[in-house]
């Protein structure tokens, strides 16, 4: 595969060729090395996929995930810190505080990959969780000083009209960040589209 569009939120791509050129090349060797033609499956038997050989979004999905392991990127995890407020109504104070205590332990953030304070998440196979990446994972990651730039590998709307599910595309997301302003999210990203 290929790097077909970037874009650079908050200047994260220029942060990333600074201070992380070498973390910049290994993305791109990763995308290089995914096949999609071997990541192929056939259409549904119904409608407009009928008999077309499909790129798989799961088969990509995976080759990502292992391609990025071998390079020593791991699942990122982090939990909700902070002092819980005290006295609110409807119970008494010690018992509320403990109550909202336990609640902000179990509350766990996590990530597709994290290396040297850069986080990847790569949408080859899945729609719902991209806007809480784009919105929250990555912010609750740089905000807690885990990170300081987030990577979005999204499919091209090329790419994605010919996979085997619906999953987001770059030029979609792309627009959702652009409209919400310079600084939301306030974290610097990079949007990387990819196609075969």
């Amino acid at each position: 595969m290929k790097i077909a569009l970037t874009h650079s939120h908050l200047n994260g791509l220029e942060l990333l060729l600074v201070r992380e050129p070498a973390l910049w090349r290994e993305v791109k060797a990763v995308v290089s090395r995914v096949d999609a033609a071997a990541c192929g499956t056939r259409g549904r038997a119904r409608g407009v996929t009928r008999g077309r050989r499909l790129y798989s979004a799961v088969g990509i999905g995976a080759a990502f995930t292992r391609l990025l392991r071998e390079r020593g990127w791991e699942g990122g995890r982090g939990s909700w810190s902070g002092e819980p407020a005290r006295g609110a109504r409807g119970s008494p104070p010690g018992r509320q505080a403990r109550g909202m205590v336990r609640t902000m332990e179990r509350s766990v953030y996590r990530t597709d990959f994290v290396k040297d304070r850069v986080a990847i998440a790569v949408h080859a196979a899945e729609y719902a969780p991209l806007a809480s990446d784009l919105f929250a994972r990555h912010l609750a990651f740089y905000v807690g000083d885990h990170i300081d730039v987030g990577i979005e590998i999204l499919p091209t709307k090329a790419l994605q009209s010919e996979m085997s599910s619906g999953v987001p595309y770059f030029e979609g997301e792309f627009y959702n960040v652009v409209r919400q302003g310079r600084g939301v999210p306030a974290v610097p990203l990079v949007l990387v589209g990819i196609e075969p």
